[in-house]
């Protein structure tokens, strides 16, 4: 029979890889309560209209890469392929504006999109998403930034960049959109097939095209900063200086874009050469109309997200992510097996990380699953050692052994092993 093997572009995680999932994921928990964020888990399937309305029908998200299927009503639904808008909806529905002034939220969990798999980008992948409702104020802008930079240093990224820029507001923006398709009309035959299309549907998601000739036509558009009012103008003078004072190094992007309305004033992206051509390994912005654009209130919104997988590939690949055992019990014999079998499992609810091997190998083979298994102590246990009512405990770094008495055997080892870490 044929053997089933797993979907293209949706990868298992091994458990020689968890421990690294598990440390990164606990780095962030931690990091966000220091800044008063909360974790909030929400469902990995939502009705196709949210992701719609929240991400645009014209993105290529929406028409081409998500994952969406009638239930058995005929009501469309779509695997989440991002988590702010499903975030937005539960903040919405549960009426927490009513009773917090400043909601902080983040979630981990898998997305899903359907696109080309490559290197950093897989059609299930992770991601880490924070969002910030019911603050407007640049401070706001720039601590998040501050916390986001913090968090990857402390996950183990030390070498990446950070791009932000201001996208202005309903004022002022127009104007920016009109310059851009004037200045892309007068080139419009020269643009790739999707850009063509952009014109018309979404003009400012050609400044997002990564083919050299949109490049280097876009390269020569308007730039925002000569179209911004003096309320935007401000507010992203102020986060810039926010971020200096927080000692947060930046680069000004005037081509980063983000081609919904409801998106304004600080967009940002951290980036690391380690990548390769898809380098942003978090990005997010000010998003202050898309509460109430999906049927909320009128309230702030600054969020980001981090991709768990391009962040993985950044971190050093020297790691040992073996698996790693306090005490390994080799039983031989059957009174040794039956004592080690007790043994083994009150350790384990003591805390103590213990293994046993239930096939009466020899001793030579139950050393070698030890090791396999990364003891600090292996304990010998046979029908002798029941006899003299001792049990012999060995070093695995240094080898050197010692007799310990069987009736206070679990408190000895507790203590060995507290003295050890």
């Amino acid at each position: 029979m044929e053997k089933i093997t797993s979907i293209k572009g949706i990868k298992d995680i091994l458990p020689a890889d968890s421990p690294v999932w598990n440390h990164v994921e606990s780095v962030a928990r931690q990091t966000f309560a220091l800044f008063g964020f909360r974790e909030i888990r929400v469902p990995i399937m939502e009705k196709t209209e949210l992701f719609k309305r929240g991400i645009g029908e014209t993105t290529d998200i929406v028409e081409k890469e998500m994952y969406t299927f009638p239930d058995r009503d005929d009501e469309l639904i779509t695997l989440r392929p991002e988590a702010t808008a499903g975030i937005i909806r539960a903040y919405i529905e549960h009426n927490i504006h009513t009773y917090e002034q400043t909601t902080k939220l983040f979630t981990i969990g898998p997305m899903f999109r359907r696109e080309r798999p490559q290197k950093g980008r897989f059609r299930q992948f992770h991601q880490i998403n924070v969002e910030l409702f019911g603050e407007n104020k640049p401070q706001a802008d720039a601590e998040i930034i501050f916390m986001l930079t913090h968090f990857l240093r402390s996950a183990g990224i030390a070498d990446f960049s950070l791009e932000i820029n201001s996208l202005g507001c309903k004022k002022c923006r127009p104007a920016f959109s009109q310059a851009v398709v004037a200045h892309l009309k007068g080139v419009q035959k020269s643009l790739c097939p999707n850009c063509q299309r952009r014109i018309k549907t979404n003009p400012l998601r050609v400044f997002d095209c990564k083919t050299d000739i949109c490049q280097d036509i876009i390269h020569k558009a308007p730039k925002i900063h000569d179209f911004l009012c003096r309320e935007c103008e401000d507010h992203f003078t102020e986060v810039k200086s926010s971020l200096t004072d927080l000692g947060v190094l930046y680069y000004v992007n005037p081509k980063m874009v983000r081609g919904l309305d409801y998106y304004i004033r600080t967009a940002f992206e951290v980036k690391s050469g380690a990548l390769g051509a898809q380098n942003a390994i978090a990005g997010g912005g000010r998003y202050d109309g898309l509460v109430s654009y999906l049927g909320g209130p009128d309230v702030a919104g600054i969020g980001f997200a981090v991709g768990m997988e391009r962040l993985l590939a950044c971190l050093p690949q020297n790691e040992n992510k073996s698996v790693k055992t306090d005490i390994f019990i080799s039983a031989l014999g059957a009174a040794a097996q039956k004592k080690a079998f007790l043994l083994t499992n009150k350790l384990r609810l003591a805390g103590v990380t213990a293994e046993m091997d239930y096939s009466d190998k020899s001793l030579k083979s139950q050393m070698k699953l030890a090791d396999k298994l990364n003891s600090s102590f292996a304990l010998i246990l046979g029908d002798k050692e029941i006899e003299e009512n001792v049990a012999q405990l060995r070093n695995m770094n240094s080898k050197e052994q010692q007799r310990l008495p069987l009736d206070k055997l679990t408190d000895a080892l507790i203590n060995i092993l507290k003295e050890r870490h």
